[in-house]
């Protein structure tokens, strides 16, 4: 942290990279709503709007706001949040896959907007908590109100409709839904998928031509996508009888650890709109003992997904495992083993980092620092582990994380993700996130307290 309460990064001063960030959204800003980028993602993408809401609410309140209401006027009538809202002033074929593919509009209870038919990990109430303690007023109250409702909601879909595995966690239908993609967490289930690879020459993919194909998804994992979407979209959508037709259904930490999050964020909200928080402590302490039952691995000392068509952990050490750090109430020897591993070679968290925290584990075979979420560094999932990290007392290494942050964006920019090693910026440019939770960690003061 420096001298004057903020956090300090190397290569630059903190206006210069609050300026930065400012610009970045202020480009990005798109009507209603923030695209992640202006090159690869055109549309409105659910927990990139979460994330940017946070740094929002530190420089223009009443778009923090607007972020999260544009994406919630988009929910299904069962309550899911879509990962995607396109944008329908764009051509038809401006990202794929496009609004054509997920054909939402022949699905029960879509909204009329088009969207994808997948959630993304429920980062929502956490983002309206945290932009209502940024800058709270009459106008951020009235919003928590008519947010709230869609929030319980949201939370109401994961915690039926997707327990598919009737232990109290949410199952995960897609790679997507994860927000982690291409992480090798899901090699093992995905290699179970059929596909071939020439199935993408009827695609256009727009993604290899903003970054080099060895930085993105194979095509064979492209094909898996597709095909996992298709068997979801072939059934309109419907998350009844998974278990007998769907070829996709993991227990993912990070996904339930926000949904966890989203609990004791909902708790802080209810008094505020006049609801009782005494159920969403309930639920919050559910999905962590289910977390700590179901995922937590007492061999590796981290929590691993659950594939649950063959009911085995992944063995992958990645960054998910660090996830459920973010819940307060996680227990102390869960805690402690998970910092432990954040510590660990494998993902080098110290007082001063000599490399960025990378996705994947460093030591691993298939470490790769250039791929997407197989190695490079984010500056998301980096603010998640370093909130853990503070929230259970962890105060110096969260500074340690929070300087190696500010000093990727110091010296590459505002990049989409990072070099796990070089620090150098890969993937879109300025990058709504990034800019967003920069925001955030210049304006923490010298002991910012526990998120949640």
């Amino acid at each position: 942290m420096g001298d004057n309460g903020t956090v300090a990064g190397p290569g630059g001063d903190v206006e210069r990279l609050r300026r930065l960030a400012v610009a970045t959204l202020e480009a990005n800003w798109e009507h209603d709503h923030t695209v992640p980028s202006r090159t690869l993602y055109p549309h409105q993408w659910s927990w990139d709007s979460a994330f940017i809401a946070i740094g929002w609410a530190h420089v223009r309140p009443e778009r923090a706001w607007r972020e999260l209401e544009s994406l919630f006027r988009a929910q299904w009538a069962d309550g899911r949040v879509p990962h995607i809202v396109f944008n329908p002033r764009l051509p038809v074929g401006a990202y794929f896959p496009g609004p054509e593919f997920w054909a939402s509009e022949r699905a029960e209870g879509a909204p009329a907007a088009a969207t994808s038919g997948l959630v993304q990990p429920p980062v929502h109430a956490l983002a309206a908590w945290l932009a209502y303690r940024r800058a709270p007023s009459n106008a951020a109250r009235a919003a928590l109100r008519r947010l709230y409702p869609r929030l319980v909601a949201q939370q109401r879909y994961l915690a039926t409709r997707r327990n598919v595995g009737g232990a109290g966690l949410a199952c995960v239908v897609h790679p997507w839904e994860s927000g982690l993609d291409n992480s090798p967490a899901w090699d093992a289930p995905l290699a179970a998928v059929p596909a071939d690879a020439a199935v993408m020459r009827a695609y256009h993919r727009h993604d290899t031509a903003h970054a080099a194909p060895a930085h993105r998804p194979t095509d064979l994992d492209y094909a898996r996508y597709v095909a996992i979407v298709a068997s979801y979209r072939e059934g309109g959508y419907r998350d009844e009888d998974l278990p007998g037709r769907h070829p996709f259904l993991v227990e993912c930490p990070l996904f339930n650890a926000a949904a966890g999050a989203a609990e004791h964020a909902l708790a802080r909200i209810a008094p505020l709109v006049g609801a009782d928080p005494g159920p969403h402590r309930d639920r919050a302490a559910r999905i962590t003992e289910a977390l700590v039952r179901r995922l937590y691995d007492p061999s590796t000392g981290t929590f691993q997904p659950r594939d649950l068509r063959t009911g085995r952990l992944i063995p992958a050490r990645t960054v998910l495992g660090l996830a459920p750090l973010i819940l307060p109430d996680l227990p102390t020897p869960q805690a402690r083993t998970v910092v432990a591993e954040a510590c660990s070679a494998r993902f080098g968290v110290a007082l001063r980092m000599a490399r960025p925290l990378p996705s994947h584990d460093r030591t691993a075979a298939d470490f790769e620092p250039l791929r997407y979420w197989r190695g490079p560094s984010w500056m998301n999932v980096n603010w998640w582990v370093r909130c853990g990290l503070l929230g259970h007392g962890r105060a110096d290494l969260a500074e340690g994380l929070a300087r190696s942050m500010v000093g990727l964006v110091a010296t590459a920019g505002c990049h989409e993700y990072f070099h796990p090693d070089t620090g150098a910026g890969l993937g879109s440019p300025a990058f709504g996130w990034t800019a967003a939770l920069l925001l955030d960690l210049l304006a923490e003061t010298r002991e910012p307290a526990p998120v949640i």
